[in-house]
């Protein structure tokens, strides 16, 4: 693999991460719980860390690391705003559209995972992309416990 294509596969991550910190910052203000609006902006905190951190290895191997998230990542908050603005930004709602953001990061990560990336290179994103696992499991966990209130 050469520097060019690793460099290809940290900026997709790096685009799954700013999806990620734009998504639930988007989620924070939409929510009324203070519990969820919290968890979403730490995991926007923690996304953005992440997206820093993969883009010092593209600017360590000399390429020009991605500063924006991705076109569908757009349009995912587009979603989630229309979808918002249907439910009344219920809660739930929020959960259910963080899964979905999470889903797609989870495979995003795995794609990059199966690339055959340089070991210092692949610690880094084996340890995101557990993050990525967490975030998944955690928002998931609360929405189940949010169906089972209604």
């Amino acid at each position: 693999m050469t520097n060019e294509d690793v460099i290809d596969v940290l900026n997709d991550l790096i685009e799954n991460c700013r999806d990620g910190e734009h998504g639930f910052k988007a989620c924070a203000e939409h929510t009324h719980s203070t519990e969820l609006r919290e968890l979403f902006q730490s995991r926007s905190r923690e996304c953005n860390g992440a997206a820093m951190e993969l883009q010092s290895l593209v600017t360590q191997l000399g390429g020009t690391p991605e500063s924006s998230g991705s076109a569908s990542g757009a349009v995912h908050r587009g979603w989630v705003a229309l979808k918002g603005t249907l439910s009344g930004y219920s809660d739930l709602a929020m959960l259910e559209e963080c899964e979905r953001g999470e889903d797609v990061a989870k495979a995003r990560y795995k794609k990059a995972i199966e690339q055959d990336l340089p070991a210092n290179i692949r610690m880094v994103v084996i340890r995101q992309q557990e993050g990525a696992l967490r975030n998944h499991d955690q928002i998931r966990l609360m929405r189940d416990r949010l169906r089972a209130q209604d």
